[in-house]
């Protein structure tokens, strides 16, 4: 089993049960993945894998085997920040920070569906592509839990990209 993580093969683990956050954080040590629930209801282990968005905790390092797995560590660094963490910080999409690596992945995610005309619930014409609205990007991103209430931020940071990227 070969895993590419952030542009890097790495070996698979030895045990195939090992969930893709374990994976991540106890033995390759990429800790900006968080551990939230570990029951896939808060978002927090959010990553991506070929550019889709999944909980890490809910996925098998073994269901990676083969594909690309980017963490946040993966999408920018405090040097050349992703156009998503420069907004994050720019907006205060954030307040304690632990839910934000897992927001900025599922955004990151979310412009790609958006890009790709996938429709969400709340998309009026499945004919035509989502106009991007605050509605459409909370319901995309519902998926994610803040409990700091940082959530305003977190949709201006993305509606900045998006418009920057989309417009």
């Amino acid at each position: 089993m070969a895993i590419r993580i952030n542009g890097r093969d790495v070996d698979a683990p030895a045990d195939a049960r090992i969930s893709l956050l374990d994976l991540l954080r106890e033995q390759l040590h990429l800790t900006g993945t968080k551990v939230g629930c570990n029951q896939g209801a808060c978002g927090a282990c959010t990553v991506l894998i070929d550019g889709e968005r999944v909980l890490s905790c809910l996925t098998l390092a073994a269901q990676a085997d083969g594909r690309e797995v980017t963490t946040i560590e993966g999408l920018g660094s405090g040097e050349d920040p992703h156009p998503l963490q420069a907004a994050f910080i720019a907006h205060d999409g954030f307040q304690c920070g632990y839910c934000t690596p897992g927001q900025i992945c599922a955004a990151a995610a979310m412009l790609r569906e958006i890009e790709l005309g996938v429709p969400s619930y709340v998309t009026v014409d499945l004919a035509r592509p989502a106009p991007l609205s605050r509605e459409e990007i909370r319901e995309r991103m519902s998926g994610n839990l803040c409990r700091c209430g940082a959530h305003n931020g977190i949709i201006d940071a993305i509606l900045e990209v998006a418009q920057g990227t989309c417009a």
